[in-house]
C-alpha cells in the first residue's frame, strides 16, 4: 500500500450461528480465526478468492457444517462439488468423520450450542432450503451491546501502524476502510524495507461490543486481480493563487 486511503466491499461469512444479523451502527475489528476446524474454515475463504464461480450461498453452507460440526455426507450435491473445489482431500476426509473432534470455541451459551445442533439435524435430514438454514443461524433481531465506550466508526491500529475499520452491510457482506499515514512509509512505500499489505480474506471480523454476528471474510465483491483493495482518491487542493498588489490610485 501507499500512503492513503482506500476502500472495498467483501463477501462475508457467519461463523457463529445463533446471534443476531449485524445491523448499522455495530462496531467491528480484525482478527484471526479461532476455534473448531480454523485452519478449515481459513482454506474455505482463502480459497474462495480464486473461486468466484461458486455460489455464496453454497460457502455459507459449508461453514455452517463445519462449525456445527455436521456430517459431510449430509451436504446437498452441490454444496459437496464446491466444496472439492476449496479444500484439500485430506480435509474432505476429516469432514467426513476421519477424525472425531467437539466443538471447542464456538458455542458460548447454550442458544449457540442449541444453534449449531439445529443446523446439524436439517444437514442430515436433508433440507434443501438456505432460508431454513438462515432463520436458525442469523438472529433477526437488534444485537445486545455487552460493552459500553466504543464507536460504531472508530478506527483500530494494526501492527505496521496504517489504520483499518469495518462497516458490515449484513452477514453476507462487510465494507473495509483502510488508512495509510502519509509518514509512515519511506521514498519507495516501504516500512523497514518491506512493502505494507493488507489481506483480510482469510480472517474474521469480530464484533467491538455486541453478540452480533463474527464473519468471516471472503473474497473481494468486485472481480479485482490482484489489487483487494482500491484508492479514492482524495481531489487536490488547488492552491491560492496569491493576489498582486494593486495601485491604490488606478486600482490596478
Amino acid at each position: 500500500m501507499k500512503p492513503g486511503f482506500y476502500e472495498a466491499e467483501f463477501k462475508t461469512y457467519c461463523l457463529q450461528p445463533g446471534t443476531p444479523d449485524p445491523r448499522q451502527g455495530d462496531a467491528y475489528l480484525q482478527g484471526a480465526i479461532t476455534g473448531y476446524r480454523k485452519d478449515i474454515i481459513e482454506s474455505v475463504l482463502l480459497n474462495s478468492q480464486d473461486k468466484n464461480d461458486i455460489d455464496q450461498k453454497n460457502i455459507q453452507l459449508l461453514l455452517w457444517s463445519i462449525v456445527s460440526c455436521s456430517d459431510f455426507n449430509s451436504l446437498s450435491y452441490n454444496v459437496q462439488t464446491d466444496a472439492v473445489k476449496l479444500l484439500t482431500q485430506k480435509q474432505i476426509f476429516e469432514l467426513k468423520g476421519g477424525v472425531m473432534g467437539v466443538i471447542k470455541n464456538v458455542s458460548y451459551s447454550t442458544g449457540l450450542l442449541n444453534a449449531s445442533n439445529d443446523i446439524s439435524r436439517l444437514f442430515k435430514t436433508g433440507v434443501d432450503s438456505y432460508e431454513a438454514y438462515e432463520k436458525i443461524a442469523v438472529h433477526r433481531e437488534q444485537s445486545r451491546i455487552i460493552k459500553d465506550g466504543v464507536k460504531y466508526d472508530q478506527w483500530y491500529k494494526q501492527k505496521e501502524n496504517y489504520y483499518v475499520r469495518y462497516f458490515p452491510e449484513s452477514y453476507k457482506k462487510v465494507k473495509i476502510q483502510v488508512y495509510v499515514p502519509g509518514n509512515l512509509l519511506d521514498a519507495d512505500n516501504k516500512l523497514n524495507n518491506e512493502y505494507v499489505v493488507f489481506y483480510p480474506t482469510g480472517q474474521q471480523a469480530i464484533p467491538a461490543f455486541t453478540n452480533a454476528q463474527r464473519l468471516g471474510i471472503g473474497a473481494p465483491v468486485l472481480d479485482i486481480v490482484r489489487a483487494l483493495i482500491k484508492i479514492n482518491k482524495q481531489p487536490s487542493v488547488p492552491k491560492k493563487i496569491p493576489e498582486k498588489n494593486k495601485n491604490p490610485k488606478t486600482g490596478v
